[in-house]
């Protein structure tokens, strides 16, 4: 007997498990996606560089297009809403359209920007940057002039569209209530993405509230006022971050965790015959053992293969997070994984950490470049705990060997003792990370 899964959302977790399940159970499974946008499968992640000009078109950002989809099998709905879910009837509303019957139902809704409750920000000029729709639109609202623009908020899309606007030879101010960009890093690290910022010409305002905008008669943002001064702005783009987009699984009685996405168990269940996967949901943290919502494409992506696996009837399940992240400033790379030191200090752990300077090949190589790594432990077993990289082309995808390592559950020792390549264009004999590892194991 034909069954119908029915998806909440078509872009990376909504359409891995659609096409994973149809692929495993074939005409046995009727799939309909429901995608209140216009693209499906697409990277959200690379809209900064859209926007900057790196990425020169939208199809380039779009991994699979509804009508691939389709062509697999899938019913994608493209500007379709889903208002509600009937858990006892077993139907999704739909604006504008009849509701839609399910046997099976993924929710896979995503995030929305934060905005705060200021008034103006509904203005024309004033951009989120959570889909290619919105995407579209700021790029639409670009000048062909220099121009003047504030970035609120200096997390990893704050800090990556104030590069893009920059490139785009805008003025570019970013102001931030936190003490310094990248609030994930320790303040060691955050004051070099600062200074690189600053280097790029953005005016970096931390430790500064915004308070009110200014608009003209035509209701568009002319000026952000923030810390008691004014910032001329001609486009004002919210980098703040996102919160889940579980609204619609609440009203359904379906349950919350107390970040505000949806909970659900290492098999992506919510309830029976109900899954949620994606920037919906909330994740379990491997080392702080709580429950975080972290919104990322790699995520989504895994957690989308297991709901999918799940619903085709293979046995699965998401085995956690480690808060593992990577950006850029021009070029400067960053990255983090695990605890920061502060929320260490919160979980009760004693924490023995070390920052070294280091370059990013064999010293003496004429294209070293500088590089920061910051390593913390437990102190009573060696664990570790965290790891930070700030430096330049090189550095931050080492975060992989520390974020391999957490995974594993390895001490600083076995670290520092692990088995990692080396040839001088590419480490220093002793890798850096083996090098902040031994200066961890000293000091325990």
């Amino acid at each position: 007997m034909t069954q119908r899964l029915v998806v909440i959302g078509g872009d990376a977790a909504g359409m891995t498990a659609a096409s994973r399940a149809k692929r495993l159970r074939g005409d046995a499974l009727d799939v309909v996606v429901l995608e209140q946008g216009r693209f499906t499968s697409y990277s959200a992640c690379g809209i900064p560089y859209w926007v900057g000009g790196e990425v020169g078109s939208v199809d380039d950002l779009v991994v699979r297009s509804p009508e691939e989809h389709r062509r697999n099998g899938i019913d994608v709905r493209l500007d379709s809403r889903a208002t509600g879910i009937d858990l006892d009837r077993c139907e999704v509303a739909v604006d504008g359209s009849d509701p839609v019957g399910f046997d099976q139902l993924l929710i896979a809704t995503g995030a929305t920007p934060i905005r705060p409750p200021l008034p103006g920000l509904d203005a024309p000029n004033v951009h989120g940057v959570q889909t290619l729709t919105d995407g579209a639109r700021l790029i639409d609202g670009l000048s062909d002039e220099p121009g003047r623009a504030v970035v609120i908020g200096a997390g990893y899309i704050g800090i990556e569209m104030a590069e893009a606007l920059v490139r785009r030879r805008y003025d570019v101010t970013v102001v931030d209530k936190g003490a310094q960009p990248m609030s994930t890093l320790d303040a060691d690290l955050g004051a070099l993405v600062a200074g690189a910022m600053e280097g790029l010409g953005i005016d970096v305002e931390c430790d500064t509230a915004v308070e009110s905008l200014d608009l003209d008669p035509a209701g568009r943002v002319t000026a952000v006022r923030a810390g008691g001064r004014s910032y001329p702005a001609d486009l004002v783009v919210l980098g703040i971050g996102v919160r889940p987009a579980a609204e619609i699984a609440a009203e359904a009685g379906l349950p919350r965790g107390d970040r505000g996405g949806i909970r659900v168990n290492a098999r992506m269940e919510v309830a029976d015959g109900v899954y949620a996967a994606g920037d919906c949901v909330e994740s379990w943290d491997r080392v702080a053992q709580r429950w975080v919502h972290v919104p990322l494409g790699t995520h989504a992506n895994k957690q989308g293969l297991v709901a999918g696996l799940r619903i085709a009837g293979v046995d699965a399940e998401f085995p956690g997070i480690l808060k593992t992240a990577i950006s850029k400033v021009c070029d400067l790379e960053v990255a983090r994984t695990g605890l920061g030191s502060d929320e260490a200090a919160e979980l009760g752990y004693d924490v023995v950490a070390a920052t070294i300077e280091t370059t990013t090949q064999a010293g003496y190589m004429p294209d070293a470049r500088p590089m920061t790594v910051k390593l913390l432990a437990d102190r009573p077993t060696g664990r570790l705990l965290g790891a930070q990289f700030v430096g330049r082309e090189g550095s931050a995808i080492r975060i992989d060997t520390c974020a391999t390592a957490l995974w594993a559950g390895l001490t600083v020792h076995e670290v520092m003792m692990s088995d990692l390549g080396y040839a001088p264009p590419f480490s220093s004999v002793w890798d850096p990370v083996q090098v902040a590892a031994r200066k961890v194991v000293e000091q325990l």
